[in-house]
């Protein structure tokens, strides 16, 4: 089972999905158009695996790791058949420093020595989870992936490349419990749904609703180390928007090229079925591999959904009892397998490691009673839940804020208060409640109009109001709001709760709530969020606000 097999005389790539008595049924990862009876098929002996080592980051593959500028090399704008390539570049040499000696004795998962593979990456190199022995020759050098740098006693050569079987997690010391949230630079949520280092989420929505934006936004800002982005059965041109922009951007970390720690895996919807199925294996253990040397890893999956339906494709072609809307009886299982493989880790060698999955999935119809969002929903802890409504309104990121959760608040409420500020957990809390109680309050205001409302409740909607656009809406395509540091998502936050605490006691004090909502300052506010000198415009704003709530205290 799933042992790789070169198919024609084209030898086209596909993987053995089912036996049945002398039958094998193949998947094949191409079109097998014009294939013949008679044609050979031969195995190659070994499951669909990955070459792990120095190279990997800034490179762009398909679904089973063939590198994109190379097939682009053999043949041109479009993908033909029965082209291969090594996920590597087996010519490059790559300088290898060892820090284990000749007479060391090494173990799975150790680091033998390290490659500067990019200016602010180093790469370490580890010996394969399965192999341990004594080191009787290591050399020092510029060298291609698959020479030999290491001789074991027992004759075990190790190189700087490694393989590993995708469909098999990379085994680990053990599993600890996330405690640091994934830093993303975005308001709605960093502020009120965090997720955690090491954690799962998913972001469901219909077509149009920004998930795709959103899965972009967090690539690029969020503050791990390696990024892997796998397009998974994604349009072309969302594809193709990526795979442009991506290489231009600038890290915020170092200000160096965004690539030279990203793994992109482009595997369009018009690309074979099979290989959709591959591609977000083919991600998770590339991650695994980063999060053994140490580093952090986010991992986005746009879209799970695609994914999902190329295994009910293969299911119904296997004539396998079908499940809930035909996906396979086992889809549940495949998505906890996967979203497992996320983590806090103590790696083989004492490494502590993560890696965050953040799953897209697109409900037809924005149904979230579907069968892939229902069974993603018993798996991951975060939920941000887009909503068409609210990117109709030009609402950005749409998340609804009533829909959407985080079961990591509590283990994250003491990096909050000790990194942030000590009643930031508290003002979160608030201004949740606030928006809740808008709600609730929306109904009426349907029914008779908001100038029917008593005083009090029409503050609460203006102060509710100014976190949905001025917390809560950010636009990922301004050069200054499309990242908020902690500092300022916090100072914004303060100055809207500041804004209401003083507007109730002016009202209390006999201020009509009409000459409150005429305040310049509270319209100045939204405009401080797209200010190069964030500190000073919001401190003048204050300033202003303080002189007009003191002007309306002593009418």
């Amino acid at each position: 089972m799933y042992d790789l097999v070169k198919v024609g005389n084209e030898g086209l790539l596909g993987e053995v999905i089912q036996i049945v008595g002398p039958k094998t049924i193949i998947q094949v990862y191409e079109e097998t158009a014009g294939v013949r009876p008679g044609e050979p098929c031969v195995s190659t002996g070994t499951s669909l695996s990955v070459e792990l080592g120095p190279g990997l980051l800034s490179s762009i593959y398909d679904g089973i790791q063939r590198p994109l500028h190379v097939l682009l090399a053999k043949m041109g704008n479009f993908i033909q058949r029965g082209v291969t390539a090594d996920g590597l570049d087996h010519k490059k040499l790559w300088e290898f420093k060892p820090i284990v000696k000749k007479g060391d004795s090494v173990k799975g998962g150790e680091v033998i020595g390290v490659v500067q593979e990019t200016v602010n990456i180093e790469h370490k190199i580890m010996v394969p989870p399965n192999i341990s022995g004594t080191i009787s020759e290591i050399k020092s050098g510029n060298f291609t992936v698959i020479e030999t740098i290491c001789t074991l006693t027992n004759g075990t050569e190790l190189q700087l490349m490694q393989k590993w079987p995708v469909r098999t997690p990379r085994p680990v010391a053990k599993k600890l419990l996330p405690t640091k949230p994934l830093v993303t630079g975005q308001r709605v949520l960093d502020g009120l749904f965090p997720v955690a280092k090491g954690g799962t989420a998913a972001i469901p929505g219909p077509f149009g609703s920004g998930k795709t934006v959103t899965q972009q936004q967090l690539a690029k800002w969020s503050d791990t180390d390696i990024v892997v982005y796998i397009g998974c059965g994604e349009r072309g041109n969302e594809m193709a928007d990526v795979l442009s922009e991506f290489p231009a951007l600038e890290d915020p970390q170092t200000g160096r090229p965004l690539m030279e720690r990203t793994v992109l895996i482009a595997n369009t919807s018009n690309m074979p079925v099979a290989a959709r199925e591959a591609s977000v294996y083919t991600g998770i253990t590339i991650a695994e591999y980063f999060r053994d040397m140490g580093l952090d890893v986010s991992l986005m999956a746009d879209s799970t959904s695609r994914w999902a339906e190329a295994m009910r494709e293969i299911s119904s072609r296997l004539e396998e009892m079908p499940g809930e809307e035909g996906y396979p009886a086992y889809l549940s299982a495949r998505l906890a397998e996967f979203y497992e493989r996320s983590g806090v880790t103590v790696s083989l060698c004492g490494e502590t490691g993560s890696i965050t999955v953040i799953g897209a999935v697109s409900p037809p119809g924005g149904d979230f009673s579907e069968p892939v969002t229902q069974n993603t929903l018993r798996i991951v802890k975060v939920f941000w839940a887009l909503d068409a409504k609210l990117s109709q309104r030009r609402h950005f990121p749409a998340i609804n804020w009533l829909n959407s959760y985080s079961l990591y608040k509590e283990s994250l409420d003491g990096w909050f208060t000790e990194n942030v500020a000590p009643d930031y957990v508290a003002m979160r809390e608030r201004a949740m409640e606030m928006l809740q109680k808008e709600s609730e309050l929306q109904e009426i205001v349907q029914l008779v109009g908001s100038d029917a409302l008593p005083d009090d409740q029409q503050l609460l909607l203006e102060i509710t109001r100014m976190i949905r656009e001025i917390f809560l809406q950010q636009n990922a395509f301004h050069p200054i709001d499309t990242y908020s540091p902690f500092s300022e998502q916090y100072k914004i936050m303060k100055a809207i709760m500041k804004f209401g605490d003083d507007a109730q006691e002016v009202l209390k004090s006999g201020v009509p709530v009409s000459e409150i909502v005429k305040m310049t300052s509270k319209d100045e506010l939204p405009k401080v969020k797209f200010e190069e000198n964030f500190d000073a415009s919001m401190d003048a704003v204050l300033a202003k606000m303080d002189k007009e709530f003191a002007s309306l205290r002593g009418r």
